[in-house]
């Protein structure tokens, strides 16, 4: 059977930078176990899966080792694929039911926007070695329920950072956050996202875990606009607005492979 598959860099204007994810639109129903061989094959950070339906589309996520619940870079390229085809118009909102609930994506000129759900973080003392196996030294670790949070000195120190990746995998949280105050214009703060537990040792641009950094720095700057950059080999940035219980990710895509998938 042919199936559909894009893969499309996120939180990017140009290819080859942001973050690639695969988009694949299967017939039917499928197994979660064919889902997950099929992430392992593209061995991208996440595969998403959609299915139509009556109100938009199902929306699920796969890293090459696992499922997960929330996905900003997979969303925004799901969107940026159902308007690249005509799937929809560009007056039409993408709306996907996943895991999470209800996510939205509005189509603009500049970029398209997210509406997802705002996860600050808690300060804990339950990871205080954590900054030990990072190498660095810990400003604030907190957790948002989903990813653990360390902020840092600056961007220097979090640009250095060469993480013990087995000893991080052992933590019972889908990925850790690094963030430090951003030493330049026109970004306001920047991060890196580790989620070796997740099967990806290093995320080039996690639009999920600005649902985390948005509230924590709007706190800290207070400012509900604000713009961040992931400081990864790939690197991407990310606009966020703070609404409440809710965050606005905005952000570009790029197609760099459209074809069918055998399996």
């Amino acid at each position: 059977m042919a199936i559909p598959m894009y893969v499309v860099d996120a939180f990017t204007d140009r290819p080859f930078a942001g973050n690639p994810a695969a988009v694949c639109f299967p017939e039917g129903t499928p197994e979660d176990a064919w889902m997950q061989r099929v992430a392992a094959e593209m061995n991208l950070s996440e595969t998403a899966f959609l299915q139509p339906g009556k109100d938009g589309y199902g929306l699920r996520w796969f890293t090459p080792a696992t499922e997960v619940a929330l996905c900003g870079h997979a969303t925004l390229a799901s969107a940026h694929v159902l308007w690249e085809t005509g799937r929809l118009k560009p007056a039409e909102s993408a709306r996907f039911h996943t895991q999470s609930g209800l996510l939205t994506v509005e189509w603009g000129r500049n970029r398209m926007t997210m509406d997802f759900p705002a996860k600050p973080p808690t300060r804990t003392s339950d990871y205080d070695d954590l900054a030990t196996v990072l190498g660095v030294a810990a400003k604030y670790i907190g957790k948002d329920g989903t990813d653990l949070l360390v902020e840092v000195e600056s961007e220097p120190v979090l640009r250095a950072i060469r993480p013990d990746f087995a000893r991080l995998a052992e933590y019972r949280a889908r990925g850790v956050i690094v963030t430090a105050r951003a030493e330049r214009q026109p970004y306001d703060f920047v991060s890196r996202f580790f989620a070796p537990r997740s099967g990806v040792p290093e995320d080039p641009v996690t639009g999920s875990a600005h649902c985390c950094l948005g509230p924590y720095w709007s706190e800290r700057l207070g400012n509900r606009e604000l713009v961040g950059y992931q400081a990864s080999a790939r690197g991407g940035f990310v606009q966020i607005s703070v609404h409440g219980d809710r965050v606005h990710l905005g952000g570009n895509a790029v197609t760099v492979l459209s074809g069918e998938f055998h399996g």
